[in-house]
Protein backbone atom coordinates (compact mmCIF):
# COMPACT_ATOMS: atom_id res chain seq x y z
CA UNK A 1 0.00 0.00 0.00
CA UNK A 2 1.23 3.50 -0.81
CA UNK A 3 2.46 5.82 1.91
CA UNK A 4 0.05 8.69 2.61
CA UNK A 5 2.07 11.67 3.80
CA UNK A 6 -1.15 13.53 4.58
CA UNK A 7 -2.98 10.90 6.66
CA UNK A 8 -2.54 12.91 9.87
CA UNK A 9 -4.30 15.96 8.40
CA UNK A 10 -7.99 16.57 9.03
CA UNK A 11 -10.04 16.03 5.87
CA UNK A 12 -12.41 18.91 5.03
CA UNK A 13 -14.66 19.97 2.17
CA UNK A 14 -11.78 21.94 0.65
CA UNK A 15 -9.48 18.90 0.67
CA UNK A 16 -8.67 17.04 -2.50
CA UNK A 17 -10.67 13.90 -3.17
CA UNK A 18 -9.17 10.47 -2.59
CA UNK A 19 -11.90 8.22 -4.00
CA UNK A 20 -14.01 8.35 -7.14
CA UNK A 21 -16.92 6.46 -8.67
CA UNK A 22 -19.02 6.56 -11.81
CA UNK A 23 -22.50 7.93 -11.13
CA UNK A 24 -25.39 6.47 -13.09
CA UNK A 25 -28.10 9.11 -13.60
CA UNK A 26 -31.46 8.18 -12.13
CA UNK A 27 -33.83 8.81 -9.26
CA UNK A 28 -31.66 7.26 -6.56
CA UNK A 29 -30.06 9.37 -3.84
CA UNK A 30 -26.27 9.67 -4.08
CA UNK A 31 -24.84 7.76 -1.14
CA UNK A 32 -22.30 8.76 -0.14
CA UNK A 33 -22.77 12.32 -1.32
CA UNK A 34 -19.75 13.35 -3.43
CA UNK A 35 -17.68 16.50 -2.82
CA UNK A 36 -17.82 17.39 -6.51
CA UNK A 37 -18.94 16.04 -9.87
CA UNK A 38 -16.59 15.57 -12.83
CA UNK A 39 -18.10 15.80 -16.33
CA UNK A 40 -16.17 13.19 -18.31
CA UNK A 41 -17.46 14.00 -21.79
CA UNK A 42 -15.68 14.46 -25.10
CA UNK A 43 -17.87 17.40 -26.10
CA UNK A 44 -20.04 19.98 -24.35
CA UNK A 45 -23.18 18.62 -22.73
CA UNK A 46 -25.47 18.84 -19.73
CA UNK A 47 -25.91 17.37 -16.29
CA UNK A 48 -29.10 17.66 -14.24
CA UNK A 49 -28.50 17.80 -10.50
CA UNK A 50 -31.06 17.82 -7.70
CA UNK A 51 -30.31 19.50 -4.37
CA UNK A 52 -31.48 18.65 -0.85
CA UNK A 53 -34.64 20.74 -1.31
CA UNK A 54 -35.68 18.75 -4.38
CA UNK A 55 -34.81 21.52 -6.85
CA UNK A 56 -33.33 20.27 -10.12
CA UNK A 57 -31.16 22.47 -12.34
CA UNK A 58 -29.60 21.64 -15.70
CA UNK A 59 -25.95 22.71 -15.89
CA UNK A 60 -24.14 23.19 -19.20
CA UNK A 61 -20.74 21.52 -18.92
CA UNK A 62 -17.54 21.36 -20.91
CA UNK A 63 -15.37 18.22 -21.19
CA UNK A 64 -13.31 17.81 -18.04
CA UNK A 65 -15.31 20.35 -16.06
CA UNK A 66 -15.62 19.98 -12.29
CA UNK A 67 -18.96 20.99 -10.80
CA UNK A 68 -18.21 21.83 -7.14
CA UNK A 69 -21.71 21.02 -5.95
CA UNK A 70 -22.85 18.40 -3.44
CA UNK A 71 -26.18 17.46 -4.99
CA UNK A 72 -28.36 14.64 -3.71
CA UNK A 73 -29.23 13.18 -7.14
CA UNK A 74 -27.95 13.25 -10.71
CA UNK A 75 -31.10 12.67 -12.72
CA UNK A 76 -29.73 13.11 -16.27
CA UNK A 77 -26.41 13.57 -18.06
CA UNK A 78 -25.14 13.55 -21.63
CA UNK A 79 -21.76 12.08 -20.62
CA UNK A 80 -20.21 9.97 -17.91
CA UNK A 81 -20.35 11.68 -14.52
CA UNK A 82 -17.79 10.84 -11.85
CA UNK A 83 -18.32 11.62 -8.17
CA UNK A 84 -15.23 12.66 -6.22
CA UNK A 85 -15.10 12.05 -2.48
Amino acid sequence: MATDNFQSFVKGLDSVADTHRVITPGTGVLDPKPRALFFNGTSAGTITVEDGLGTSIVYNCQPGQVLPFRGTKVTAATATVVGWE
